[in-house]
């Protein structure tokens, strides 16, 4: 598994839940509309991630962590957390 978005679509599934196709791309800055339906497609196939197909008008697609994905929950947290200490010391050395 390779490309740089797997590791923020895991993150935003894994705290948001649930998300339609779209809602998800509206939630990444700068991904773009065939890189995501790749990178998903990739996330479904290494059972990360399931699809759900939903029967309404237009036809709309959820996405969301499958158990095995879930299972990431502790790297995710201190990747998370690695990130919040990194930007309070990049903060305090700007102010």
């Amino acid at each position: 598994m390779d490309g740089k978005w797997k590791t923020i679509i895991i993150s935003h599934l894994y705290y948001i839940g649930k998300m339609r196709f779209m809602d998800l791309k509206r939630q990444i800055d700068g991904i773009a509309s065939k890189t995501l339906s790749k990178e998903l497609k990739d996330l479904e196939m290494n059972n990360l991630v399931i699809r759900t197909q939903n029967n309404t008008m237009p036809v709309s697609v959820d996405y969301e962590l499958t158990e095995f994905g879930k299972s990431l929950h502790s790297i995710i947290d201190t990747m998370g957390e690695w990130g919040i200490k990194y930007r309070k010391e990049l903060w305090q050395a700007t102010h």
